[in-house]
């Protein structure tokens, strides 16, 4: 893979639930000195409650009301027009499901036995995961296949040909493109 070539300036990464996007995102929005939107945490209310689609919109345009910006989630269909459009550069982590799913179930088991608060208050319950209906796990095996069609569709429409699309297929690729940003970055 080659490097980035320019730093990019905004920034959409998308991926499967549980393949990294808020972990990478946070190590890119330093590197390009841009600020990090963490997505989630703008929709998720206290106990879990969703935001308002037009409530969550207007947060993530403010949010991203700057001139460098780092995004990190998956509501295309809520968002795309916002974050797809305004993005110079989307990285799209396109791992394997058996990858991103044994990243996911590590993650949700971490985070449910130290109870560590992620947005709002909200903690992830082991029960919730294993027992509802809105569990990750459910939700990462039901969308994995269909975000890749999709995703694949819609980077075809030329509403979004201006991005620089980097798609990722395995750490060691990840490994490669981070090193060559580091590199801009240090070069610019």
């Amino acid at each position: 893979m080659n490097g980035p070539g320019h730093l990019p300036q905004r920034v959409a990464i998308v991926g499967t639930t549980g393949s990294g996007k808020t972990t990478l995102a946070r190590a890119i929005a330093p590197l390009i000195g841009a600020r990090h939107v963490e997505v989630d945490a703008l929709f998720h209310e206290p106990d879990w409650t969703r935001a308002e689609r037009d409530v969550f919109r207007q947060r993530v345009r403010d949010a991203i009301a700057v001139e460098r910006w780092v995004t990190d989630a998956n509501y295309s269909s809520m968002l795309k027009d916002i974050t797809w459009a305004g993005a110079d550069t989307m990285i799209w982590l396109d791992y394997s499901f058996v990858r991103t799913f044994s990243r996911l179930l590590r993650r949700t088991l971490r985070r449910s036995i130290s109870g560590v608060e992620l947005w709002n208050g909200n903690r992830e319950r082991l029960r919730a995961q294993f027992m509802s209906r809105d569990s990750l796990l459910l939700w990462a095996v039901k969308t994995h296949w269909k975000h890749r069609r999709e995703w694949s569709l819609a980077l075809r429409d030329p509403a979004f040909a201006h991005l620089r699309v980097v798609r990722i297929r395995s750490p060691r690729a990840l490994d490669a493109y981070m090193r060559a940003l580091r590199g801009a970055a240090a070069a610019s």
